[in-house]
């Protein structure tokens, strides 16, 4: 086999290693493997290609990766997904709510549903069936709520989000 060969083979193992982390630096090996490739191909010995490969590969990582992460940060804010993108919704209490248990109907499913342990709810410490709440966080499969009249004491960070 062909030394450039087993430069491409290299390459194509790192993209693949690539796919799997998605931190732009295997793909950058692979870039510094293809030039190896490339001066394998054109004759250079093996001490160059290596070189070569180094080089291209340290390029690579230092200049184009930190521009190529930079762009990708700033195209869309990150969007909450899962569990995550719940907090902050409205929900209607479907069975009274306590500081240890009831449910809620949060986007069309039913959630088991506490109120939160710092007493923020109403004085009784009770919401009612039909009371629209808020969620504040989500333990587990349980979604922490408080009434949404009240005010929203959850901590957010700059962009108005729920931390």
């Amino acid at each position: 086999m062909d030394g450039w060969l087993w430069w491409v083979a290299g390459a194509f193992v790192l993209a693949v290693v690539e796919m799997l982390t998605l931190d732009l630096v295997f793909i950058m090996l692979a870039g510094g493997a293809v030039a190896g490739g490339i001066t394998a191909g054109a004759g250079g010995p093996l001490w160059l290609q290596i070189v070569v490969a180094c080089v291209v590969a340290v390029l690579l990582l230092g200049v184009l990766r930190p521009w190529l992460l930079t762009n990708l940060r700033q195209r869309e804010p990150l969007q909450e997904t899962n569990t995550a993108a719940q907090v902050g919704r409205l929900a209607v209490v479907i069975a009274e709510v306590t500081e240890t248990g009831g449910r809620v109907k949060l986007s069309g499913e039913v959630w088991s549903a506490r109120l939160p342990d710092d007493g923020i709810a109403n004085s009784s410490g009770r919401v009612p069936e039909g009371v629209e709440v808020r969620v504040v966080a989500i333990d587990g499969a349980t979604a922490v709520v408080q009434p949404a009249a009240a005010p929203d004491t959850t901590p957010t960070d700059d962009g108005g989000r729920i931390a």
